[in-house]
């Protein structure tokens, strides 16, 4: 055996990423392990329960894990390891929410549970036992419909998701079609749509920024025909996804509706964010206004995009929604908050996953190569810097004077080329402005003039673009092929990828990803942990020094 991998009894698997076949086993190892670290040799990853859990709703066998574990192992697997994935895995479907004998519209579920042990420990817990009776011959529990939620997030608490196959309302009907003239859905979305539908209608899609994730809401869409709801990060995002739906569908201005500010219209596809339906107020069923009028509505279809950054009120208030089809769109389900596992309780288990890299070898998003460049502090700030708390110490590195010199080599390499700059803090920011001199869009540019930039962008007009974190979502500047990230948000997993999303639309000669990172600091630390997410995507940070050749 002389496989890449040391398979270890705690269920971490280390991976040896020089390896000849370090590729083929992190493509194994991501349908049902996470990875936790990503030095520049060796990556751990974890058989977390969450990891098997969705590997289990996505149809995977405990007897396949085992083997590819078994194919990917430098040594013969721990026998422990194998028997708590067995059992682990074995736990998804010991509980099963099925209609009440009415059908969809019974107000009571039936929950099958084939273990003695669960049924013990549900029938005393103190939030779930007022709500449950046993009834009918089988001995089955009932529960009223409303405590939908409210189940699966308990029982996915003591470790046993529920497979959730009771029926979902139909919604209002409104029929969607696909403009054919205009566009044609890549397999893969079609393929992505196909396998969320055919597993219930309830659950979260996973691929890259650039991958068309809009495309496949609106396949779904297509299909289902039915009032919709869709859930956005914000006002921008919003904005670009009606114009998508209008530009590549049937449905009109009129039919689709941004619930933002003082236009609160209902249509049969409503927009709203996040921040507007989690706003708390009013005295209705939840005492959030916002959320009260657009439950009320007969959806038949809710999406929740980027559901990777669903608040955490969201998850109280979306337990309410569990009779509507839910399709959660992200590009990584990673939460920095560890919430993933309430998105698998109440959106639904991932249905499909698409690998970054197999899609840049499809030439369906760009080739990326992914530098990290290291500054050093600027003398001025050493000082500062040794007696700053930590919750300074990142701006202070963030904010390194030192990084514009570096900033502005790279602008005249990539001279020519169309340049998006990213940054956390807006001093630094201002001042990359300046040295690239090009335009710069923070929270607070006005939407017109924020959307006359963009124009400019994306017709030649300028060729670079500075960014505030407004950039890191929903925006649609497909020319970029160049983004140099000055500042980020600690280790956000999340930022990262999204900012690397930002260049992969294709195009001739690939994307190239440059993250400024001052040298020995707490910013080189939440690199490391950052570059995690797109580690296992299968992407290579090389690493350079700010005086390197690279950059002169």
């Amino acid at each position: 055996m002389n496989g890449p991998a040391f398979v270890q009894g705690d269920r971490t698997v280390l991976l040896e990423v020089d390896h000849p076949a370090y590729e083929d086993a992190r493509r194994r190892l991501v349908r049902f392990a996470e990875l936790e670290k990503a030095p520049e040799h060796l990556h751990t990853y974890r058989v977390s329960d969450l990891a098997l859990w969705n590997a289990a709703a996505a149809g995977m066998t405990a007897e396949r894990v085992v083997d590819d574990l078994r194919a990917i192992s430098r040594f013969e697997l721990p026998p422990a390891l194998e028997a708590e994935v067995r059992e682990r895995m074995g736990r998804y479907g010991v509980c099963v929410l099925w209609d009440g004998p009415g059908g969809v519209g019974d107000p009571m579920l039936r929950l099958e549970v084939t273990a003695d042990f669960v049924r013990q420990r549900l029938l005393a817990d103190s939030k779930l036992a007022p709500l449950l009776e046993v009834g009918g011959p089988d001995g089955d529990l009932r529960l009223p419909v409303a405590s939908r939620g409210l189940l699966k997030q308990r029982l996915f608490a003591m470790g046993y998701p529920v497979a959730d196959v009771a029926g979902l309302v139909d919604g209002e009907p409104w029929p969607i079609a696909l403009r054919s003239e205009v566009f044609e859905p890549h397999g893969y979305q079609r393929e992505a749509a196909t396998a969320f539908l055919d597993s219930g209608a309830h659950g979260v899609l996973v691929l890259p920024c650039g991958a068309g994730k809009t495309v496949i809401a609106m396949v779904t869409m297509a299909a289902l025909g039915t009032h919709t709801l869709v859930l956005v990060s914000g006002k921008a995002a919003a904005a670009q996804w009606k114009r998508e739906l209008v530009a590549k569908t049937s449905l009109r201005e009129e039919d689709v509706a941004i619930y933002a500010g003082r236009d609160r219209r209902i249509a049969p596809v409503t927009l709203a964010t996040y921040h507007t339906v989690a706003r708390k107020g009013g005295k209705g069923r939840t005492g959030h206004t916002h959320f009260d009028a657009l439950a009320e509505h007969p959806w038949g279809l809710v999406i929740y995009d980027e559901v990777h950054l669903l608040p955490a009120r969201m998850f109280q208030l979306t337990a309410q929604l569990q009779a509507r089809r839910r399709l959660g769109l992200t590009a990584t389900l990673v939460r920095e908050d560890g919430r993933a596992g309430e998105v698998f309780a109440l959106i639904g288990p991932k249905r499909f996953d698409m690998p970054w890299r197999d899609l840049e070898e499809t030439g369906h998003i760009a080739t990326a190569t992914c530098f990290e460049v290291r500054v050093p502090l600027a003398p001025e700030l050493r000082l500062p810097y040794a007696e700053a708390t930590a919750h300074e110490q990142p701006r202070i590195a963030g904010e390194n004077p030192e990084k514009l010199g570096a900033l502005r080599r790279l602008v005249q390499r990539h001279e020519g080329d169309r340049v998006l700059i990213l940054g956390t803090y807006l001093d630094g920011l201002s001042a990359a402005a300046q040295i690239a001199d090009a335009p710069l869009v923070t929270g607070q540019t006005p939407p017109a003039e924020r959307e006359k930039r963009y124009a400019d962008f994306r017709s030649g007009a300028t060729r670079s673009l500075v960014l505030s974190r407004v950039g890191n979502f929903a925006i649609d500047l497909p020319e970029a092929n160049v983004l140099i990230q000055v500042s980020g948000s600690m280790g956000s997993r999340q930022e990262e990828a999204q900012r690397l999303g930002r260049v992969l639309r294709p195009k001739p000669g690939g994307a190239t990803f440059y993250s400024l990172v001052t040298r020995d600091t707490v910013e080189q630390e939440h690199a490391l942990r950052r570059q995690r997410f797109l580690a296992e995507q299968g992407y290579r940070y090389y690493v350079e020094d700010a005086d390197e050749p690279l950059l002169h």
